[in-house]
């Protein structure tokens, strides 16, 4: 009988034999490769990094009493497997089914919500000071790696934590990556040291080391010659400390250093964890892990493996060849913005550690010297970019939507109050697929609309997504924003030399016609021309507009559809609180109150995870969805067209 039908909770993790975690390790990752080599898409290489480390943690702490949170979420699924999921692994990342990161609604044993990095530290430390307000007993265990300490919030937590001296424990899994290899001089500083030690959980030297300590403290005070004592055994502990302990960092943040320690030797895990159980006061254990350990092609390219699915699960070879198509948004911009750069010295690139999934690996490939990879450090990203704006360079800084979140004050601060030229390429705008609630890009429209001076723009197809780039480049007005999806482009662009800027803040008709004005923005363009086609059989008249700048409102256009337009219907893929719509139709509704209005997009509620495609058809943001609010607008619903048929 397989260890894995047994265990069906932590539990049964700490009834087995010590002889059979090994067993139970390989059990886990070979689940883990069954899952994701069954799958389109799901997490991967840090997954297989963190099977012993899952399995030792469940084994020495006593879970969900002891809580044990997550950081990023990325190499969850082994803890998912553990806690009585393992039967709903290959629903992971599915509609309706297990969330491909960590959610407090679908676990009790998953204590806080992760997708964004570098949560769990600052997490763990409320959870800590909630145990001690109330008086309870449990540990408070902070899992943080997978490139997220080269986040400053780690640190921001870290800081606040050793200042306490509230009893914590935090785990740093280091592989050495994020998605792209880690960047930094913390990474520097922690490859230096790859010793094991076992000295800092030795019970002898933490007894001699308390002894010390108390006699120090306990001896009289003598005048100079105390002082010289206490100094001096200070200077000693701190000398030793320096002798077998790498992390000498955390330790001058108030932490007690153990490590590094093997992360797939499962049984030095765990006595690890046991020993560091019995002390007191923040303690971090440094964890050295392979990102696709026990999967040969994973080691190997650590990067193409980070996310992987639907492969042979003895070689890695992909089970379907995707067939040569249309390239992806990101991609697209990426080459051009190589191009540009090769004619323009000023041009630079920037990305928190998201080379690969922004495109901007493209451009390294051919301006090395002009690409920053920042790390996981959004914030960095943005005031980094305005210290260069105001020397002259012009930054492009392409993050997703959602992380470029993170980052909202440095927009504000930094960048938007100086006028500084600097370009945001938010990229995952709008639904981002089977990632789901903590990575769709729903609330960029909204949240850039507000800072003052800024220019939002949405392509609808690659041609312009060019044209907005050539326009930013030249752009000295303020900062300027451009959307793109998680998606591959309608058409192949033309060649970047042949396509002009695109005019600063103006909209292109596309289609012309009397009763319902429908102003579509980015994605939406396609399906609202597709939906004014249906509309037309049926009867009614629409005209399309791309509204491919979302700030500043191409007034002119608005003069010339109202109020000959009886009716407007705004369409974006973005949440319709604050969004567009609801900027557009107050500026109508203060000209031309006669106007009958209303909005499509995201709802005022976290979209789940699924199929992009499927999702947008949930949320009726298709062509189908799109004429129908349009015949409701217009007095016009199928029903009534149909009875009159």
């Amino acid at each position: 009988m397989a260890l894995l039908d047994r265990v069906k909770s932590p539990a049964d993790v700490r009834a087995l034999p010590a002889e059979e975690l090994p067993a139970l390790c390989q059990e886990v990752r070979d689940r883990v490769i069954d899952v994701v080599a069954a799958h389109k898409g799901a997490h991967f290489g840090s997954n297989l990094g963190s099977v012993e480390l899952t399995v030792a943690l469940h084994r020495a702490f006593d879970t969900p009493r002891d809580q044990l949170i997550w950081d990023v979420g990325h190499q969850a699924y082994p803890h998912k497997i553990l806690t009585g999921r393992n039967d709903a692994m290959p629903s992971i990342r599915k509609r309706n089914g297990l969330s491909g990161f960590l959610r407090r609604d679908e676990s009790e044993y998953d204590v806080f919500g992760a997708g964004h990095a570098a949560t769990s530290i600052s997490a763990a430390v409320g959870i800590a000071a909630a145990r001690d307000l109330r008086g309870d007993d449990y540990e408070a265990i902070a899992v943080i790696g997978d490139g997220s300490m080269t986040c400053g919030l780690a640190y921001e937590a870290l800081n606040n934590a050793g200042h306490t001296d509230r009893d914590l424990i935090v785990v740093l899994n280091d592989n050495q990556m994020s998605i792209s290899p880690n960047v930094g001089a913390l990474h520097k500083y922690l490859g230096v040291h790859k010793r094991i030690t076992e000295v800092r959980t030795s019970p002898l030297y933490n007894r001699i080391r308390s002894e010390v300590k108390r006699l120090v403290h306990a001896a009289p005070r003598m005048g100079t010659l105390g002082e010289m004592v206490e100094h001096f055994a200070v200077r000693a502990d701190d000398a030793f400390k320096g002798m077998f302990v790498p992390g000498m960092l955390f330790e001058e943040l108030g932490f007690r250093y153990v490590g590094p320690v093997d992360g797939h030797d499962v049984e030095q895990l765990v006595d690890t964890f046991q020993q560091v159980r019995k002390m007191t006061g923040p303690r971090l254990v440094h964890v050295l892990t392979t990102k696709g350990k026990g999967f040969a092609p994973a080691e190997a390219d650590q990067v193409k493996w980070h996310a992987q699915g639907g492969f042979d699960r003895t070689t890695g070879a992909p089970l379907k060849v995707a067939a040569a198509g249309l390239p992806r948004w990101q991609n697209v911009f990426g080459q051009a913005l190589t191009e540009l750069a090769t004619e323009d010295r000023d041009v630079v690139a920037i990305t928190a550690a998201m080379s690969t999934g922004t495109g901007t690996d493209i451009f390294e490939k051919s301006h090395p010297e002009r690409f920053f990879d920042v790390g996981i450090a959004e914030g960095h990203a943005v005031t980094f970019a305005a210290g260069l704006a105001t020397q002259g360079i012009k930054p492009f800084v392409a993050i997703y939507s959602t992380f470029l979140q993170r980052a909202y004050d440095s927009i504000i601060h930094d960048v938007a109050l100086q006028d500084l030229q600097v370009c945001f390429v938010m990229d995952r705008a709008g639904i981002a697929g089977d990632d789901g609630q903590t990575h769709h890009g729903g609330l960029d429209i909204a949240y850039m609309l507000a800072v003052p001076g800024m220019t939002v723009a949405a392509p609808h197809d690659a041609d312009e997504l060019i044209g907005l780039l050539k326009l930013a480049l030249e752009w000295k007005h303020g900062p300027f924003a451009i959307r793109i999806p998680r998606d591959t482009v309608p058409a192949l662009p033309r060649p970047v030399a042949e396509i002009e800027a695109t005019p600063h803040g103006t909209w292109e008709t596309l289609r012309a016609g009397r009763e319902v004005a429908i102003l579509a923005v980015g994605t939406m363009v396609a399906p609202a021309l597709a939906a004014a086609e249906m509309l037309q059989r049926e009867g009614i008249s629409a005209t399309v507009v791309n509204a491919r700048f979302v700030k500043p409102l191409d007034e002119r256009t608005l003069e010339r559809l109202f109020p000959a337009h009886e009716q407007l219907l705004t369409v974006e893929e973005g949440t319709v609180v604050n969004g567009f719509g609801t900027f557009v139709r107050g500026y109508v509704a203060e000209r031309w109150p006669g106007v009958r209005a209303a909005s499509m997009g995201l709802p005022d509620r976290f979209v789940e995870h699924g199929e992009r495609a499927e999702l947008l058809g949930e949320l009726g943001l298709t062509a189908e969805g799109i004429a129908a609010q349009a015949r409701e607008l217009a007095g016009k619903p199928l029903r009534k067209l149909l009875e009159t048929a």
